[in-house]
């Protein structure tokens, strides 16, 4: 069952050095909040899955708690490149990262086989291109019925799963409205769960198509508003676009990314985000 706590104890009692993390929410809902967290903890040689590793992972990258990263897209989202995570593969700063970089679809087929826990996942894919031939974790089966080629890839069942979500009733049950990406596949296919919400509520009132979690699936939920900032949470706050535009400059170099980092992060406490809702930059 799904305990509440304070953000900062659930990071120090899921998360350990060494495993294989997925902050995962697509275009919003991003554990912003909980990913810094890891980083002011100091957590290091993680394995971190996501995909589509954008600021939240060029920040973890470029402090040094990635010891790999598998993903199926990386960048600044309509801005351009990720350059600290550039900066690590090309150039080992500040610390050398091995890369397995797979199809939006291969990823979400690997995160559903994890929740069913198959060992692996089978679909239609990667016909004619070039990606299987510099990605030996791609292989391809023929069918047993029909002798159709399909593609496969390992399946991942991760050791810590952490999503943000808009609300959590008093039991730990958790809803997520707008997009769904792979969170709830995520979490299924983890040992460890960790959510963060906007807020606690008596009742969730989900409709039809709402992403529910229920507090048996959860280890623990925080309460933590403003949390997937500067990403948004659908129906609570807007996209900080402005921050997006300026990560391209805080990031370009190490000291400037360094400065702000510091300042930003490792002096601030998981309950900075709720004043970060303004949708200011908020940077130097």
């Amino acid at each position: 069952m799904a305990r509440f706590m304070p953000l900062g104890d659930a990071i120090s009692e899921y998360l350990s050095d060494g495993q294989s993390v997925a902050f995962e929410g697509f275009s919003h809902l991003i554990p912003f909040a909980a990913a810094h967290e890891t980083i002011r903890q100091g957590h290091r040689d993680l394995h971190l899955i996501r995909m589509t590793p954008d600021l939240v992972y060029d920040q973890m990258v470029g402090m040094g708690c990635a010891r790999s990263v598998t993903f199926s897209y990386i960048g600044n989202p309509g801005i351009g490149l990720l350059r600290r995570m550039r900066d690590a593969i090309e150039n080992g700063w500040p610390n050398s990262i091995e890369v397995c970089e797979l199809s939006h679809a291969a990823l979400a087929n690997a995160y559903q086989a994890g929740a069913s826990a198959l060992p692996c996942a089978v679909f239609r894919g990667y016909q004619g291109v070039e990606l299987p031939r510099v990605n030996d974790s791609v292989r391809f089966i023929n069918c047993p019925f029909s002798g159709e080629k399909l593609a496969a890839v390992r399946s991942v069942r991760v050791d810590c799963a952490v999503i943000h979500a808009q609300k959590a009733d008093h039991a730990g049950n958790v809803q997520i409205d707008g997009i769904t990406g792979v969170q709830k596949e995520a979490v299924l296919s983890a040992t460890r769960a960790l959510v963060t919400v906007e807020e606690v509520v008596h009742e969730l009132n989900a409709h039809p198509n709402a992403c529910i979690l229920p507090s048996w699936q959860v280890d623990a939920v925080c309460v933590v508003p403003g949390g997937a900032h500067p990403s948004y949470a659908f129906g609570y706050y807007d996209r900080d676009d402005a921050f997006y535009r300026e990560w391209e400059r805080i990031s370009a170099g190490r000291s400037r990314f360094l400065a702000w980092m510091q300042r930003h992060v490792m002096d601030q406490s998981p309950e900075i985000f709720e004043s970060r809702v303004s949708g200011q930059a908020g940077a130097e």
